[in-house]
């Protein structure tokens, strides 16, 4: 029987002219590639080559071999793709939704993952509230890692179980542009320029009920629901903000980050997960997020 690694030496050979350059192409030895063309002449009772001194000259029946050996390669490397595609379709997924600022603790644990196991993880990113929505029945999600702040502004079906993940506790951020404000008072941040979340939004609803409760009036010089870009905008000098923990990880040194007791806030971060969908794989995954 003709064997495909022989095939794909004649083609090269056939097309570079010689063995040496075949064997250069292919990661041979000059000898290996004699061999495997002398081979191929056996299996096939054909002479494929006219052999001299110093090169060699592949005959008509060589020329021929070689071309329907482009089909029958090409009919192989199909083949042998569509059977690797059908072994990664069968195999269990595990389909997780993320929030933003929560993607930095994933990556660090598919670091470590093996390639086959992150091969069947199929992620989507995207806010608490959209995620839920796709955990519901017909939905697309087998799990989801959310954020809430406080007790309001979020909502999940009661089928779906809960498990804590972490507390993540936010920080006063200033830019190391301005004055040093420590011992950073309640009345020592009244009227700074803040940057916000965009109002209507639990967590905007939340900090301005805060900021009240101390008297604080927040001059807003922007809205900004994403950290990096909020955590750009202080470096830059344009206002303060409130930014948790996990958003921080990395963040420049343009920026202050202050543990202001008397703002004790935080956000918790848990995972939702639909009970029909739980697998040893999952918990696995959901195990190894926590913080």
């Amino acid at each position: 029987m003709l064997k495909p690694e022989h095939l794909r030496t004649l083609r090269e050979v056939v097309r570079l002219g010689s063995f040496a350059a075949a064997a250069n192409r292919l990661g041979y030895t000059s000898s290996a590639v004699s061999q495997q063309m002398a081979a191929l002449e056996r299996e096939t009772g054909v002479r494929l080559f006219d052999r001299f001194a110093h090169s060699v000259l592949p005959t008509s029946a060589a020329e021929v071999l070689a071309r329907q050996s482009e089909t029958v390669l090409a009919d192989i490397e199909r083949m042998v793709a569509t059977v690797q595609a059908v072994h990664r379709n069968s195999e269990p997924q595990i389909r997780l939704g993320l929030f933003p600022s929560f993607t930095d603790v994933l990556a660090g644990v598919m670091r470590d993952m093996e390639p086959e196991d992150r091969a069947g993880i199929r992620l989507s990113v995207a806010e608490s509230s959209q995620l839920i929505s796709r955990l519901g029945s017909g939905g697309d999600m087998d799990a989801a890692v959310v954020y809430q702040v406080g007790n309001t502004g979020l909502s999940w079906p009661s089928v779906l179980s809960r498990r804590w993940i972490a507390e993540d506790r936010y920080r006063l951020v200033l830019p190391r542009l301005w004055p040093d404000l420590s011992p950073y008072r309640a009345e020592q941040l009244v009227d700074l320029p803040w940057i916000m979340h965009h109002p209507a939004s639990s967590d905007a609803t939340l900090f301005e009920a805060l900021f009240a409760h101390w008297c604080l009036h927040p001059r807003v010089v922007c809205h900004s629901d994403d950290f990096k870009i909020t955590l750009s905008l202080i470096g830059a000098g344009l206002g303060a903000a409130l930014i948790p923990d996990l958003a921080l990880r990395g963040h420049g040194e343009d920026v202050v980050v202050v543990d202001v007791p008397w703002l004790n806030i935080s956000r918790s971060i848990f995972t939702l997960v639909h009970p029909d969908r739980e697998s040893a794989r999952l918990q696995w995954l959901l195990d190894a997020l926590t913080v």
